[in-house]
């Protein structure tokens, strides 16, 4: 039987903090905005949060009862590695599922923000079919999870959290939204360069396998750089002292370079699973630096 720990480390929690970012910053945003309500910020962080457990949860059950996960090389996946039966693993992934739907319609309904439930459902599909259904696009190779992931948690996540407090999105919000889709997609893309062998095997043509090792590391360091450029343009939009908009491009650069260097470097197996934690963290800084930005601005 699956121990707490299968289950924490099932839950992938070096993810959290990215599933975290995009609220963050979306009610720093309300709150520079003038209409931060915290009960809305805290549901949107619940459906943040179980959305993210949930694909961990799905995606482990999709690739346990296909046999990608037979012979990964990370850590034992719940249902690849026989920790819990695939019914189980299911079970959670819907219990997850189920509790970002609860907190979504209770944010939707003090909102007034229906749209959103749309909006909700199609994140729950994409989330499903990634990797799970007869034809899940994480196995296409054609860069659609990518797409997925920058959509879902980056602009809907960033700016839809806004949204729900002050419905409106300045041009400077969807900047930081796509700043944080970015670093979302180099967290996918590192999980995916260190399965490159056992995906390639499996038959998981993920972009990473189609790419190559070489050219997905490049597109690693591009998301992981490309958001320092967003946040000191985002100091320069707010208007913030020279010295200040400096100290975010420089606070950033830092947590890239430490990201970046060891995947340009050749960084594979385990030393991957570090870069992950540390892309996650990165996010996390990333949007806790533009939150400060904007709530003190």
């Amino acid at each position: 039987m699956a121990t707490v720990t299968d289950w924490i480390e099932g839950a992938r929690l070096r993810t959290l903090p990215a599933a975290a970012a995009p609220v963050i910053v979306g009610s720093a945003a309300a709150h520079h905005l003038g209409g931060f309500d915290a009960v809305r910020a805290s549901l949107a962080l619940v459906v943040a949060l179980a959305l993210q457990v949930g694909v961990n949860y799905a995606n482990d059950y999709s690739d346990g009862i296909r046999g990608t996960d037979d012979n990964r090389k990370g850590p034992a996946r719940l249902t690849g590695g026989g920790l819990a039966t695939p019914k189980t693993v299911l079970a959670a992934a819907l219990g997850c599922f189920a509790l970002a739907g609860v907190a979504g319609l209770a944010l939707v309904a003090l909102s007034g923000t229906w749209w959103l439930i749309v909006a909700g459902a199609a994140a729950v599909v994409a989330a499903w079919f990634y990797t799970g259904g007869k034809h899940p696009y994480a196995y296409m190779g054609i860069g659609l999870s990518e797409l997925m992931v920058f959509v879902f948690f980056g602009l809907l996540a960033c700016v839809g959290t806004a949204w729900t407090q002050v419905q409106v999105a300045p041009w400077w919000l969807w900047m930081c939204a796509s700043a944080l889709g970015l670093l979302s997609v180099a967290l996918l893309m590192a999980n995916n360069i260190r399965d490159i062998p056992t995906d390639r095997e499996s038959g998981k043509m993920t972009a990473a396998v189609r790419l190559g090792d070489r050219a997905s590391r490049w597109v690693f360091a591009a998301c992981a750089w490309v958001p320092v450029g967003m946040i000191v343009a985002l100091g320069v939009a707010l208007g913030m002292h020279p010295l200040a908009t400096c100290a975010l491009g420089v606070g950033t650069a830092a947590p890239a370079v430490g990201v970046s260097l060891p995947v340009l470097t050749g960084a594979s197996g385990r030393a991957l699973i570090v870069v992950l934690r540390n892309t996650g963290f990165f996010t996390l800084a990333w949007a806790v630096l533009a939150g400060l930005a904007l709530v003190l601005s």
